[in-house]
């Protein structure tokens, strides 16, 4: 039990609470129907085994970099509870978890599943010299919708939906990372590492920040307008933007605004999409 605990800690499985309802909004989106329980499963899979590897990537990317900082030294890897060889066997694990996953979906799947990995492995490296590092960890979750799309249409026909929900989630992403990194405000500075916090200071980067969420909250007003278009599903998209405003509200509140606001807003955009499909 400790070891599984020690793992679930180190992959931070919780965070898929953030990606996990936009990969399925991504296959609603794209079935316009019902899809198979199957098809569900298959994602699910893929997903946990996607999450697992960009984790544990940036976990080990990043080790030296957390080992220096006093927040984030109680960290498995900078700690000493786990260590590299373990770490490198979880990011194996998702690898094939994900791999095996995409093979089973179909051949244009697997044909395009080393790209998101290609992206979990440079964004981390990102910050070393790049404040827009923010978007590189918005890419990679924007890589969810369009896995899920990309699940169920297996091609890039008609992709339009499914651009615009990615867009919505690189723009929210880098919005809520820029939040999170005010955390490490004086510590980047001091390290020389790059975020919009330590560059800009707090107040310009949340102001930057709020700039984002309004971007994506526009994405996601287009999306609506041509592709959900459905009565019942305008408090969703309503919420939506309240949730992204108390997230700007709450910002010095990083738990409230980053964890648990994200994680419901995540939820939303799913209701959203699903009450589409079925009274769109």
């Amino acid at each position: 039990m400790n070891h599984l605990e020690k793992f679930a800690r180190f992959i931070k499985i919780e965070h898929t609470l953030f990606s996990l309802p936009l990969i399925y909004s991504g296959v609603f989106l794209a079935a316009k129907e019902s899809p198979s329980f199957s098809l569900l499963v298959l994602v699910f899979i893929g997903a946990t085994g996607a999450r697992t590897a960009a984790l544990a990537l940036n976990r080990i990317i990043d080790r030296e970099i957390d080992r220096r900082n006093p927040r984030t030294i109680v960290r498995e890897l900078p700690s000493g509870r786990m260590t590299l060889l373990e770490a490198l066997g979880v990011l194996a694990l998702g690898v094939m978890i994900y791999f095996g996953a995409a093979a089973m979906i179909s051949a244009f799947c697997l044909l395009l599943a080393p790209i998101p990995l290609i992206v979990f492995t440079l964004y981390p490296y990102m910050k070393r010299f790049t404040p827009f590092a923010h978007f590189g960890v918005g890419l990679g979750l924007a890589m969810g919708p369009l896995g899920g799309w990309f699940a169920v249409q297996n091609s890039f026909d008609n992709l339009l939906p499914g651009l615009l929900l990615s867009l919505f989630t690189l723009f929210w992403v880098a919005g809520f990372d820029i939040i999170y990194s005010t955390l490490d405000e004086v510590f980047d500075r001091e390290q020389n590492l790059f975020s919009f916090s330590s560059v800009f200071g707090k107040k310009r980067a949340l102001r930057y920040s709020a700039l984002l969420h309004i971007a994506a909250f526009m994405a996601l007003v287009v999306l609506f307008v041509l592709s959900i278009q459905a009565i019942a599903a305008v408090p969703f998209l309503v919420l939506s933007g309240i949730l992204l405003y108390l997230e700007q509200k709450k910002a010095d509140n990083v738990e409230l605004a980053f964890f648990r606001i994200n994680a419901v807003l995540g939820f939303n955009i799913l209701g959203m999409i699903v009450t589409g499909v079925y009274f769109g």
